[in-house]
């Protein structure tokens, strides 16, 4: 996952407020060219990142807000455009969360509970979010999505391997 500048998002904010969340509608030019160079859609053409733009929405946490709970059902897959956030597997400490990171990648494809939990860091966070129901036409329609997916899955698979190898 790389960071990327935060000059390249805008959003328009005020939709809608509940549950800690503020709805904001994203400036369809700089989200796609944001979503673009992020391993998990790179490479897609720009006609597939509008319409997982345009099915998608971006969400304004407030400071230390669970974002997700680990075990908890709901798939989507949220892209952090602003801020940052702690991660937790079995109450452990994973690395943090900043611009250009995702999580919910493995939840939106299987479908299964979520395998951490995620609270906003201290200034918030801005996720761009995008829902199974939203995600699954677009890679019906699309078999690129498939195999970008399955290469940014397949080189995270390979990073925790030589990880968990250690030293050699």
């Amino acid at each position: 996952m790389t960071a990327i500048p935060l000059a390249e998002f805008t959003a328009a904010r005020g939709v809608h407020q509940g549950h800690g969340r503020l709805v904001t509608r994203m400036n369809y030019e700089t989200v796609p060219k944001f979503l673009a160079r992020i391993d998990l859609f790179e490479g897609l053409p720009p006609e597939v990142l509008s319409d997982l733009v345009e099915r998608g929405t971006t969400m304004t946490t407030q400071p230390g807000t669970q974002v997700i709970e680990q075990g908890s059902s709901g798939a989507g897959l949220q892209v952090v455009l602003a801020g940052s956030a702690e991660v937790l597997v079995n109450g452990v400490p994973r690395a943090p969360l900043t611009v250009g990171d995702y999580f919910g990648e493995i939840s939106l494809i299987d479908g299964l509970p979520r395998s951490a939990s995620v609270v906003t860091g201290p200034d918030g966070m801005t996720t761009f979010a995008l829902s199974a129901l939203a995600f699954a036409p677009v890679v019906r329609e699309n078999p690129k999505v498939a195999q970008t997916l399955l290469k940014a899955l397949s080189a995270r698979i390979r990073a925790l391997e030589a990880n968990a190898a250690g030293p050699a």
